[in-house]
């Protein structure tokens, strides 16, 4: 019998993706459920399982673009075999830190294809007087593409230089295309503010180790962040709205965007409901969705619905930005790097721990007082969180 493999549904609102990389080839046998495709959508990376345990014909070649509920495979689940022991995937994760490089595919094994030009390519690489070592092509072949693409190598006094080209995937493609999108279609501006983040800083010293100890994971900043935007988003409920043609859409709830550096690029899972999660809920749902963005296993519905976000550039080192804002959001909180800097206290020079703040906001729906207003309130709150944050009970707002 002959199994169709379709592409599903990654979410309502997708209707094509692209099979980001075969992790089967042509003729193997799979087992059911063994992962066989990556297939990339403009929010997320998902795997494909095989549906029925067989013998694999592939129908489409890796980076093509197909529609939701294509056939892309064939199995025949009446034919026996064994599933390879060496995948032409590997299974290492990416290592956790702040910055997550984007993960290119992983390499083809050498065979006799690899670097080897088609007809096409190598009447183009000869007219050239150039060599490509690999291609894009299945295992490593050189197609006419590469070819079209290739550029000699110069030698110069600073030695050879090399220039190459690589596809972007749909995600970043999407990405940005949306950005664009944001800077043509809105009034975007950007407001900037300074907080002292002496406060949180010895309150976390006092705390943590109670807090690790209790809840099993460190107090970090981003609690502190999120529940100092939901309250300023109460305050300023515009800020939290957003434009649907000719309406305003205004929130009575405050879902949270935080930006999260993974292994295909940055994503933004969604804090859902954080006007009703405690310091200890929001920090365990950032680390929850984090995981998820590394391990590649986030989903469509987890990255979608926010009402604003923030995004933290300062683990990169970023002094001061202006972040662009997250459609169909209207505003985008940007933190930066903490440095030591000399302020005056009272009158007197002292050096605080201070950290630039940056609010993007969309001016067609938030006005000056909204987004300044919206800011000072999150700086106040940041710079006073006992009374602002934990209504005095500081036991009790981090659940010891």
């Amino acid at each position: 019998m002959i199994l169709e493999m379709k592409v599903p549904s990654p979410g309502e609102s997708i209707t094509e993706v692209e099979i980001a990389q075969w992790l089967v080839e042509d003729g193997d046998y799979v087992e059911k459920d063994q992962e066989i495709a990556e297939i990339d959508s403009d929010k997320a990376t998902l795997a494909l399982p095989a549906e029925e345990s067989g013998i694999i014909k592939l129908l489409v070649e890796d980076g093509t673009m197909v529609e939701v509920g294509q056939v892309v495979c064939h199995i025949d689940t009446s034919a026996e075999g064994t599933v390879k022991k060496s995948a032409p995937k590997t299974d290492a994760a990416p290592e956790p830190g702040p910055v997550a490089p984007s993960a290119a595919p992983a390499p083809a094994s050498t065979n006799y294809a690899t670097g080897s030009p088609s007809p096409a390519a190598k009447k183009i690489l000869d007219e050239k007087g150039i060599t490509l070592e690999k291609g894009t092509g299945r295992d490593g072949r050189v197609t006419k593409e590469d070819a079209v693409k290739a550029t000699a190598s110069m030698g110069t006094a600073t030695g050879e230089r090399k220039v190459e080209r690589k596809k972007m995937n749909m995600m970043r493609r999407k990405l940005a295309e949306r950005l664009v999108s944001v800077k043509n279609e809105t009034a975007m501006l950007t407001t900037f503010n300074e907080v002292d983040m002496k406060p949180i800083f010895d309150l976390r010293k006092k705390y943590q180790a109670q807090f690790v100890e209790k809840h099993g994971f460190k107090l970090g900043f981003m609690s502190f962040f999120t529940l100092a935007s939901v309250k300023a988003l109460k305050e300023f409920p515009q800020v939290n709205a957003m434009i649907d043609g000719q309406e305003m859409v205004m929130h009575d709830y405050q879902d949270i965007s935080i930006a999260v550096s993974g292994p295909k690029g940055l994503m933004v899972p969604v804090v859902r409901g954080a006007q009703n999660l405690s310091f200890a809920g929001v920090e365990a749902e950032i680390a929850r969705l984090a995981a998820k963005v590394r391990e590649g296993t986030i989903s469509v519905d987890e990255m979608t619905g926010g009402t604003f976000t923030i995004t933290n550039g300062g683990v990169f080192g970023s002094m001061l930005s202006t972040p662009i804002i997250n459609p169909p959001q209207s505003a985008i909180l940007g933190m930066h790097n903490i440095v030591e800097r000399p302020v005056a206290i009272d009158g007197k020079v002292e050096i605080r721990p201070i950290m630039f703040l940056a609010l993007s906001y969309d001016h067609r729906i938030i006005d000056g007082r909204e987004s300044v207003g919206s800011l000072v309130a999150i700086k106040e709150a940041l710079e006073n969180p006992i009374e602002k944050l934990m209504g005095g009970n500081i036991e009790k707002a981090l659940g010891l």
